[in-house]
């Protein structure tokens, strides 16, 4: 598993017990709101929007949030215009990064994006350099204590996961973008709870990184996360088990 993910899965979980509840909400809103306003409001031919509310409902976000956000992004509710946005650059140690957004004024969010890169020692990069780096799958994560292993995989599998991975919580299933959907149901049909369902990016390749320019990596990535306009980052990097974990206590 790279680095990346391990440092997502961390602050993932991390978040559940201190990051406020109200950010984890707009963010999620947005998510609907857009998911909704690209491919409409019917979630059995939406899969975006349909991970976005199973995601909303892991964090027990009421639904009637929810609904309000499917409407204003179907227009029976008048609400923000939100756009999609993404961003390319390079962090400490030449680590690569791929930021998504969703933005209602994308001159300040460039400018916030670049400012963060500048700070923390890195560089913000035209589209298309690190893009290539990364690979879009879907990810499906399950808490261990919630499944049974056999099960999960049995039903995975058959259902064209491309990959099982696990750590000490949970399991996380890794699909093709096109398969995502398909998984997903299965793991429905086959009454396997699942914790949290997006579509990902994973590095092709990665950068190995230690000491001071782990710590100033971590920094920028967290920093880069806490921008209200961004939801998530990606970056190519590889660090030692035990330095992540400490760095992220």
């Amino acid at each position: 598993m790279a680095g990346h993910s391990k440092w997502a899965n961390i602050k993932h979980r991390k978040g559940r017990a201190d990051i406020a509840r109200s950010k984890a909400f707009t963010r999620l809103i947005r998510e609907i709101t857009v998911a909704a306003r690209e491919g409409g409001a019917d979630e059995g031919s939406n899969p975006r929007l349909r991970s976005a509310i199973l995601n909303a409902k892991s964090e027990n976000m009421p639904s009637a949030n929810i609904d309000r956000a499917v409407k204003k992004g179907t227009g029976e509710l008048p609400g923000e215009s939100w756009e999609s946005a993404v961003f390319e650059g390079y962090g400490p140690g030449g680590v690569a990064m791929f930021v998504e957004a969703l933005t209602d004024n994308r001159n300040r969010t460039v400018s916030d994006v670049r400012h963060l890169f500048s700070k923390h020692n890195g560089n913000l990069a035209e589209n298309g350099a690190v893009s290539w780096l990364f690979e879009q799958k879907g990810l499906i994560v399950v808490l261990k204590e919630q499944a049974d292993e056999e099960s999960l995989m049995s039903a995975a599998m058959d259902a064209g996961a491309e990959d099982i991975q696990e750590d000490n919580e949970a399991y996380e299933v890794y699909t093709s973008f096109t398969d995502f959907d398909s998984v997903r149901k299965a793991l429905e049909a086959g009454n396997i709870p699942i914790d949290r369902a997006e579509l990902t990016r994973i590095p092709q390749n990665t950068v190995q990184v230690e000491g001071k320019t782990a710590q100033a990596l971590l920094n920028l990535l967290e920093a880069m996360e806490e921008l209200d306009d961004v939801q998530r980052v990606f970056a190519n990097f590889e660090m030692d088990d035990e330095e992540l974990a400490a760095l992220t206590t």
